[in-house]
């Protein structure tokens, strides 16, 4: 199985355009195929130059919602440059997701900005967390951008499900069509010991060190549309070995996926 990274897993490499192409040239050594872009600088020709030397294609992105919602067309121009049809948002900001009217009415200006990225080959993924699994007048703010979004894309994130204490397969089912774009990301508990404090908690791992069964999770992802696989570990960037960790996340899925 094909997979790619998202640079925020090791945006601490990617700081420069030297150190993001050596750290690219890493990646396709380890078996890394394509790239997301998030977590660095976002400069357009910076990220060609290295993902044409390097081999590695972009494939998404993560970029600031104000260009999204009111600079749609020179956004789709930049990412036509580096070869990228589908543009992402990380999040939308917590003060929309707290203020109900707020939030319909940005998930309404996203929808639109997605149609006009669709008419011109592109397409639009937001990328969830937890708290989109809020329940507002007894509906999750996920299952409100569902029905009243129809040509928004989920970046679905495996470990943010798991963390929202819903059914992965059962919500990608109801996400089918719209998932062309995956984050593989495992959930594992640590013990944590900090200021006299000890205490379990969930933590991000590499891909297979965790508790989620990706096999079917995975296969229910192809059987829903999804095109791409992107390993993201959040806390990669600020462990000793950024690279070695994920590189466990390549070998895992090129050896049991």
């Amino acid at each position: 199985m094909e997979a790619g990274l998202n640079l925020y897993s090791i945006r601490n490499l990617i700081e420069t355009e030297e150190a993001f192409l050596d750290t690219a040239h890493k990646l396709r050594e380890m078996g890394y195929t394509y790239m997301q872009y998030s977590g660095g600088e976002y400069d357009p020709a910076r990220i060609k130059r290295v993902s044409e030397a390097s081999g590695l294609p972009v494939y998404l992105t993560h970029v600031p919602m104000d260009r999204i919602l009111n600079d749609t067309d020179a956004l789709m121009a930049e990412h036509e440059s580096f070869g990228c049809h589908n543009i992402g948002l990380g999040a939308m900001p917590g003060d929309v997701l707290r203020d109900e009217e707020k939030f319909k009415q940005t998930v309404a200006a996203l929808d639109a900005a997605a149609v006009k990225m669709a008419e011109k080959g592109f397409a639009f993924f937001y990328h969830h967390h937890h708290f989109e699994f809020m329940k507002r007048n007894g509906e999750t703010l996920f299952d409100y951008m569902l029905k009243n979004a129809p040509h928004i894309n989920f970046t679905v994130d495996t470990y943010w499900l798991q963390y929202a204490g819903v059914d992965i397969l059962a919500t990608l089912e109801k996400l089918k069509g719209r998932i062309g774009c995956t984050h593989l990301k495992d959930y594992a508990i640590e013990f944590v010991e900090k200021d006299g404090k000890k205490e379990f908690k969930p933590t991000f791992a590499p891909v297979g060190n965790g508790n989620i069964d990706f096999a079917p999770v995975v296969q229910k992802m192809r059987e829903c549309g999804a095109k791409y696989y992107f390993v993201e570990q959040d806390n990669a960037a600020k462990l000793p070995d950024t690279l070695g960790e994920v590189e466990q996340s390549i070998r895992y899925i090129k050896k049991c996926l």
